[in-house]
C-alpha cells in the first residue's frame, strides 16, 4: 500500500519518513536499555519485542496465573485433609473435619461374635412346621444405646414433607389425582396424612386426645414404643426385660377408648399401668376397630412430632427385648430406616388376598375391588424376578422405623391405601412401598418372621380366651394333719393285672420319670 492510503502526514515534527527510516527496534529497545542493565537476559530479549506498557501488562498476567495457582493448590490441600486451617499460638494448625449430616451406617468390630452368628438349621421335627422363633445376636443394652446414631439417616429426593389440612372426614378423601401425584417424588410436597380436621392432631381431629397428653407427646424426643387397643379386644400386655435406662429414656404408650378402659381390670394412677402411659382417645373416625388402629400404628410421627424412632407392637403382642437392642439389630446396624417383617407362610398379595376371603377378614367385594385396581396399575404375583425384594406380604404386627420424611412419606401414603379400600394394610403394602422405590430407589428392610417372634409374644385376643375351656382346678395342698390313705391288697392286684393299655401308659410313666430323675442326677 502506499502512504497515502495510510493517512501519512508531514506535521511541525517535520516529515514522517524521516522518522520511519529508524529502525522500528530501536524505538522499543531504548526504554528497555534504561531498566535493564544486563544484556542476553530473558526480559532483556522479550523487551526487543514489545514495549514498555506491554511488558508491564505481561509481568502482571504471570503474578496473577502464580497467584491463582498457589490459590488452587491450598484449597486442594485444605480439601485432601479434611478440615480447616486456623492460626493457633503463631501456628496454622488444621481442624478436624466436621460431623456427617447424615448418619452413615457403622460396622462392628472385627471378631465381633455377631459378624459371624448365623441361623440355626431347622429342628429335625419335621412335625411342628408352624411358626416359631429363631435366635437373634443381640448387642448389650449399653452398648447397644452408644450405638444410637447423633444425626438422621438421608431421606432421598423429599426433604421437606408437609400434611394438608381442611376437611370433613379423618383421611381427607384425595381424589385419584392427588393420589397419583403423591407418589411423583419431589423435594418438597404436601400430602394427605389424616387429621385433616382440627389445629392439629388429637384436638379436634376426630381421633382427639386430652391436652395433657398432647403436651406429654410432644416431649418424646428420642424413641416412642407405642400400642393400641380399641373395642376392648385385648389385654394390656406389659413389656418384659426392659433395661433401667430404657425406662428412663423410652417413652411407652397405650392408646385404648373409652370401651377399653372401662374393660379394665387393673385400676391405674397418673395415667399409667405398669411401664404404659394410658391414651385415652375420643370421637374415633371410623366403626372400625382394626382402621382406628391403623390411625396410632401408621401415623405415630404425626402424634409423636419430635421423635425421632418408633416401634409399633399390635395390642396383642408382648414386648420380651429391650427398645435398644431392637434398634440396634433391625435399624442402625442394617443403616436402614424401616424394617417390617415378612409374612411366615405367604410372600404374594393374591395368595393373601384369597387368605383373607377364606377367614372373613373383611368382605370379600370390598378385597376383589382392591386387588383388582392394583392388578390394573401394573401389581404382579410374586416372583424371585422381584429379588432383592424378598416378600409382597409382610407381618404388619410390628413396625420399626426413624421418623426421616420419606418413611413418614411412606405410611402417609399407606394409610391413605387403607382409607380408601380395606383396613387389611398387608394387601397395599408393596404398592405403596414399590411406587415409592421407583422414584427414589428406598426400599423397606424385611426381616424373617422368625426374628419378629424373638422378641415379641403373640397373646390370645380376649374374644378367643373366653371360648377356650379353663385349666382344671389346682389339687388341694397337702397337709402334714390328714392320715395317711393306705392302698388294700386287693386294690394292689387290680392294678398289677390290669389292661394291656393300662401297662402301657403305667409303663410310659416310669419311664419319663426315670429320665427326670436322670437328668436331676446330673445336677
Amino acid at each position: 500500500m502506499s502512504g497515502g492510503s495510510l493517512g501519512i502526514r508531514s506535521g511541525s515534527y517535520g516529515p514522517l519518513d524521516k522518522h520511519l527510516q529508524k529502525p522500528a527496534s530501536a524505538a522499543r529497545t531504548k526504554p528497555c536499555s534504561k531498566i535493564f542493565k544486563e544484556n542476553e537476559t530473558l526480559i532483556h530479549w522479550i523487551c526487543k519485542f514489545t514495549g514498555r506498557k506491554k511488558v508491564g501488562m505481561l509481568l502482571l498476567c504471570v503474578i496473577s496465573a502464580a497467584v491463582f495457582a498457589l490459590v488452587l493448590y491450598v484449597g486442594k490441600g485444605e480439601e485432601d485433609r479434611g478440615g480447616d486451617y486456623v492460626l493457633i499460638d503463631n501456628r496454622i494448625r488444621t481442624m478436624p473435619p466436621p460431623p456427617p449430616s447424615y448418619f452413615l451406617g457403622y460396622a462392628l468390630p472385627p471378631g465381633h461374635p455377631c459378624n459371624t452368628f448365623s441361623l440355626p438349621p431347622p429342628p429335625a421335627d419335621k412335625k411342628r412346621t408352624g411358626p416359631r422363633p429363631c435366635p437373634i445376636c443381640y448387642l448389650p443394652v449399653e452398648e447397644a444405646a452408644a450405638l444410637m446414631p447423633k444425626v438422621p439417616s438421608f431421606s432421598p429426593v423429599i426433604k421437606n414433607l408437609s400434611y394438608i389440612s381442611g376437611g370433613s372426614e379423618f383421611g381427607g378423601h384425595p381424589t385419584l389425582k392427588q393420589r397419583d401425584d403423591s407418589y411423583h417424588i419431589r423435594d418438597s410436597m404436601n400430602v394427605h396424612c389424616g387429621f385433616v380436621k382440627g389445629t392439629k392432631p388429637g384436638r379436634g381431629t376426630g381421633f382427639d386426645l386430652d391436652d395433657d397428653d398432647v403436651r406429654e407427646m410432644e416431649q418424646c424426643h428420642g424413641i416412642v414404643v407405642a400400642s393400641a387397643i380399641f373395642g376392648d379386644f385385648d389385654i394390656i400386655q406389659q413389656p418384659k426385660n426392659i433395661s433401667e435406662y430404657s425406662k428412663k429414656t423410652v417413652c411407652f404408650y397405650m392408646f385404648v377408648d373409652e370401651e377399653t378402659q372401662g374393660g379394665l381390670k387393673t385400676k391405674y394412677e397418673n395415667k399409667k399401668i405398669g411401664l404404659w402411659r394410658i391414651i385415652l382417645v375420643r370421637n374415633l373416625p371410623y366403626t372400625d376397630s382394626r382402621r382406628n388402629g391403623k390411625i396410632p400404628k401408621l401415623l405415630l410421627h404425626r402424634l409423636f412430632p419430635n421423635a425421632r424412632f418408633s416401634i409399633w407392637v399390635d395390642g396383642k403382642l408382648e414386648l420380651v427385648t429391650d427398645p435398644y437392642q431392637i434398634l440396634e439389630r433391625f435399624l442402625w446396624r442394617r443403616n436402614a430406616s424401616f424394617a417390617i417383617s415378612r409374612h411366615y407362610k405367604r410372600f404374594d398379595v393374591f395368595d393373601e388376598a384369597e387368605a383373607n376371603k377364606v377367614a372373613g377378614k373383611y368382605d370379600n367385594a370390598s378385597i376383589d375391588l382392591q386387588v383388582e385396581f392394583y392388578k390394573k396399575e401394573g401389581l404382579t404375583p410374586y416372583s424371585e424376578a422381584k429379588l432383592p425384594i424378598t416378600s409382597d406380604v409382610p407381618e404388619g404386627c410390628v413396625i420399626i422405623r426413624e421418623h426421616i420424611p420419606i418413611s413418614n412419606l411412606f405410611t402417609c401414603l399407606w394409610f391413605n391405601e387403607v382409607d380408601r379400600f380395606t383396613s387389611r394394610d398387608q394387601l397395599s403394602f408393596s404398592t405403596v412401598r414399590d411406587k415409592i422405590r421407583a422414584s427414589t430407589n428406598w426400599t423397606v428392610s424385611m426381616f424373617l418372621d422368625c426374628e419378629r417372634r424373638n422378641f415379641v409374644v403373640q397373646k390370645y385376643h380376649k374374644e378367643v380366651l373366653a371360648h377356650l375351656a379353663p385349666p382344671p382346678p389346682p389339687p388341694p395342698p397337702y397337709s402334714a394333719s390328714d392320715p395317711l390313705r393306705k392302698v388294700s391288697p386287693r386294690r394292689r392286684r387290680d392294678r398289677k393285672s390290669g389292661s394291656r393299655h393300662h401297662r402301657k401308659v403305667s409303663r410310659g410313666m416310669v419311664v419319663s420319670q426315670v429320665k427326670v430323675g436322670h437328668s436331676s442326677s446330673l445336677h
